[in-house]
């Protein structure tokens, strides 16, 4: 394991589990991610909804741990019964060159991160991380049983991944999200072309809840004001959650929290 300590350093009520996913990416044979599993998965054989949290430029698969203090959460959403016992997955999203380069999830800087936005990775997310999990895990391997959410970029991919593949993810959640990639290179450029088209048609069966949520510092809040206000011209039914502070973990953190607690509930 790359992550020795990882997986038994944080206390937790259900477990953390090292997984590597095929990948179908070119030049990368596998990828990693972190997947946490309910506590009494171990003893039942029930099947569980699965939520997919991406992480942020510079960020990795642990970040959500480790900045952002995911699995205490988890655990007190569960006790209270805010949170229906849920799998998260924590995926490494970033792109690399080939498995030399990918050195066990290194970190990126913001500028690499912003430039290698092209589609590699998205394109196969579904194919490499999705249908992976459902094949190792018991899941409930359907669209309302699906979530997706991200930070900042990891919130851009999720808007295009949920529109990409509109019968896929039932809840989507955006927090402090770029709209529009500005990189539109390679063989996999169609992914970030034609969002309009490609909400009119994963609107006409909406998701269950489409949550965008940003500070009012935050840098990228003008453009995600004028964005809903877009959306909600075009009659896509989704929330707007406007908090204070900027492009940082507090709102993050809390931001999932948020849409945690809103998941598989719909009416």
């Amino acid at each position: 394991s790359s992550y020795p300590s990882v997986c038994s350093e944080y206390e937790t009520r259900g477990s953390l589990e090292e997984v590597f996913f095929p990948s179908s990416e070119p030049g990368i044979t596998k990828r990693h991610a972190f997947v946490y599993l309910p506590e009494g998965y171990a003893a039942d054989t029930l099947r569980y909804p699965v939520f997919y949290l991406l992480h942020g430029a510079r960020g990795n698969e642990t970040v959500w741990i480790d900045k952002g203090d995911l699995l205490h959460n988890i655990d007190s959403l569960n006790a209270s019964g805010a949170m229906l016992p849920t799998i998260v997955v924590l995926p490494n999203v970033n792109q690399y060159n080939d498995d030399s380069d990918y050195g066990h999830a290194r970190l990126k800087s913001a500028l690499e991160s912003f430039y290698e936005v092209d589609g590699t990775v998205e394109a196969r997310f579904v194919k490499d991380v999705v249908d992976s999990t459902d094949s190792l895990f018991r899941t409930i391997p359907d669209k309302d049983h699906r979530a997706l959410a991200g930070l900042s970029i990891g919130a851009m991919q999720s808007i295009y991944l949920s529109a990409n593949f509109p019968d896929t993810f039932g809840y989507v959640g955006m927090f402090s999200p770029m709209v529009h990639s500005f990189l539109k290179r390679g063989p996999d450029n169609a992914f970030y072309s034609s969002l309009n088209e490609k909400m009119a048609a994963q609107f006409t069966q909406p998701p269950h809840l489409y949550m965008v949520m940003i500070g009012d510092t935050d840098f990228f809040h003008p453009s995600i004001e004028k964005w809903s206000r877009t959306l909600g011209r075009k009659g896509y039914r989704h929330e707007y959650h406007l908090a204070k502070g900027g492009h940082e973990w507090y709102n993050w953190s809390e931001f999932c929290n948020q849409f945690m607690q809103r998941l598989w509930k719909a009416e």
